[in-house]
């Protein structure tokens, strides 16, 4: 663990109008409505109009499918011909939460119009052997097989070759996805891609499951006689995939995301997905929050590809109706889920030995190598190393002589993650030209190289955002907050109000809640066990919080640390309040701690959600990033 310095950032708002505070009453009539009016305007929802729609997805007016026009009509012709002529069909996905819950949705959603199985197949690349994306051999497969039509979820945007190769063997190409466009409309039959939108139309952050969902509901509103599986039947998989892909939960992203939810809230009790209903049971959730898909379903369904390579199982455990069958898959889905916590800590103190060795005060981006670690948990670890030592993590797993894939030179695979609000995705874009392969998103990317080109990387990289910026990263980490409570405000009625924000996530993220001149008591910790009884090399610390605002302390968790990282006597520390169905409890989750030390910055900043980025030039970047670093 960093034992670096924090500072506080808390936004700068004023409080808002009674009679702001009296329309969201409406929605928390057995409470004050405070603190979520607070978090309201803090928030920018300032017009009681759009309190509406934002809470009550009854009130909101989602988007129209064909708002993605000629596209999605030369999709659904493609298809329905499909089904006239007795075409086969295949459904190519990617292996993340995202990735499995969108070829899910095509697969049950399809499987309306084509008999599965005969006409119908999916593909799901491995990610240790295939990667992401569409590829040559897996295209020649389907090819043989005498399939005609592909449709990716997911993925495929950017795959220009690929989609040359598959139309020269006579295979049309359907892309649904949403990340980068290339340049140009790649030689394919249709792309819906919300990417051609401007970034405030309502259907822009769909994620790879929500363009897969958008594509089936056309295809119900166009051809209403032939599926007999209710459209709302495929409604839980998007709010798995659409929380679990950490896209922006706004517009009509927010409003699937919460109907999602409410659908997955009925699988324990009216269970028409045993996968999903056995997956809850595991981890201890019952669906009807967003955090039971972000730390519950959603890892699970990750760690499998990261662990095992393959993750195709994780279809037929989401879409069987065979409990029994349901049970042994999602079995093996708990016990990859543990491997990976396990690697996970392991990477982390192998990385916490080598960050001894790297002068911090010089360093912009972290990036690391070894030939050890597994590329499979990398992208988990980078994120945790970013947060807690304030700057851009980029971590690789290299090869060598011994294991080896190919006789081109020796590759180092792995992944990064941004802080802040830098776009990490242009800055390792910039450095393209000493990269095999990369993509990704401002915040998160995925990179391979030339072993022989990382010291140049590494160092071209701290260069461009040192120069980019032409300041220094401040080398004290700011921690954004909400609000600042005491422990005697933590309980029902607080939780009863933040739960009225939920889903959480990118855009509208889960409130942070500054807790000063606290003390812990009755810290201690434990490993995790898995299903067999191992020990899993991942702790989790609980104690109780206490102020001089109460009496007596309130409950909180701590995943991944040890209490002897808890500091002893008075601190500051930030929680995130939640419920925990197991144990039927309010209790915090720690996000970080320190000392009450008497300097501690607590940071005054407007509201207003920064990226540092490059397309618009180098002055306008600087003026962007001014809060974020310092010229010390």
């Amino acid at each position: 663990m960093s034992q670096e310095k924090k500072s506080w950032q808390v936004p700068l708002s004023h409080r808002p109008p009674n009679s702001f505070i009296e329309s969201v009453k409406n929605y928390a009539p057995k409470l004050s409505g405070k603190y979520l009016a607070q978090l309201l305007w803090q928030r920018g929802i300032k017009d009681t109009k759009d309190i509406v729609g934002f809470l009550d997805p009854k009130q909101y007016q989602p988007t129209s499918s064909f708002e993605f026009g000629v596209e999605i009509n030369k999709a659904i012709e493609r298809i329905i011909s499909a089904r006239n002529n007795q075409e086969k069909v295949a459904i190519w996905g990617d292996f993340d939460a995202d990735g499995i819950t969108s070829t899910s949705v095509l697969w049950d959603g399809l499987g309306e119009f084509f008999d599965k199985n005969s006409q119908l197949t999916y593909y799901i690349p491995n990610r240790f052997t295939e990667s992401h994306g569409l590829n040559f051999s897996g295209i020649e497969r389907l090819a043989k097989a005498n399939y005609t039509l592909i449709i990716t979820c997911d993925t495929g945007s950017t795959n220009i070759a690929e989609i040359e190769y598959a139309n020269n063997l006579g295979i049309d190409i359907i892309v649904t996805d949403h990340h980068t466009l290339p340049s140009e409309r790649p030689p394919l039959f249709a792309i819906i891609n919300p990417r051609y939108f401007s970034p405030d139309h309502p259907l822009y952050n769909l994620s790879g499951v929500g363009v897969a969902y958008k594509l089936i509901e056309a295809l119900y509103l166009t051809y209403p006689e032939i599926p007999k599986l209710p459209l709302t039947e495929l409604l839980d998989l998007v709010a798995i995939g659409l929380i679990a892909d950490l896209v922006q939960l706004t517009d009509d992203c927010r409003y699937l995301a919460q109907i999602g939810i409410q659908k997955l809230s009925t699988q324990l009790h009216k269970t028409t997905r045993p996968g999903v209903a056995k997956l809850l049971g595991l981890c201890k959730k019952t669906g009807d929050r967003p955090t039971d898909i972000s730390f519950g379903i959603g890892p699970r369904i990750n760690a499998v590809s990261r662990i095992m390579g393959d993750a195709s199982f994780c279809v037929e455990l989401l879409t069987s109706r065979d409990p029994q069958n349901c049970q042994k898959l999602a079995l093996e889905t708990e016990l990859a889920n543990s491997r990976r916590k396990s690697l996970q800590r392991e990477v982390v103190e192998d990385i916490g030995q080598k960050l001894t060795k790297v002068d911090l005060s010089t360093t912009n981006v972290i990036v690391l190598t070894d030939p050890q670690w597994p590329v499979g948990v990398l992208g988990l670890v980078a994120g945790q190393i970013a947060q807690e030592y304030g700057r851009p993590t980029i971590l690789l797993s290299e090869e060598t002589e011994a294991n080896r894939t190919s006789e081109k030179k020796l590759l180092a695979r792995g992944s990064a993650r941004s802080v802040g609000k830098i776009d990490l995705y242009e800055l390792v874009k910039n450095q393209a030209h000493l990269l095999d392969r990369f993509g990704g998103h401002p915040f998160a990317a995925g990179l391979s190289l030339p072993v022989e080109n990382i010291p140049i990387f590494t160092d071209a990289i701290n260069q461009l955002l040192g120069e980019t910026s032409g300041l220094t990263l401040n080398q004290t980490p700011v921690i954004e907050v909400d609000l600042i409570v005491t422990v005697s405000e933590l309980g029902r009625d607080l939780f009863q109000e933040l739960k009225l924000l939920e889903p959480c996530g990118m855009g509208n993220p889960v409130p942070k809640l500054l807790i000063q001149n606290c003390w812990f008591t009755d810290t201690w910790h434990r490993n995790q066990t898995d299903l067999r009884g191992n020990k899993v090399k991942y702790i989790k610390t609980s104690f109780e919080i206490c102020d001089e605002s109460i009496d007596k302390g309130f409950p909180g968790i701590w995943w991944g640390h040890y209490k002897e990282e808890i500091p002893e006597g008075i601190c500051d520390a930030v929680v995130e309040l939640d419920f925990n169905t197991y144990e039927k409890r309010y209790e915090v989750r720690l996000i970080a701690v320190q000392p009450n030390f008497q300097d501690t910055q607590v940071i005054v900043s407007n509201p207003v959600d920064w990226i540092l980025d490059w397309r618009g030039g180098i002055q306008n970047s600087k003026f962007k990033i001014q809060k974020y670093f310092s010229t010390d």
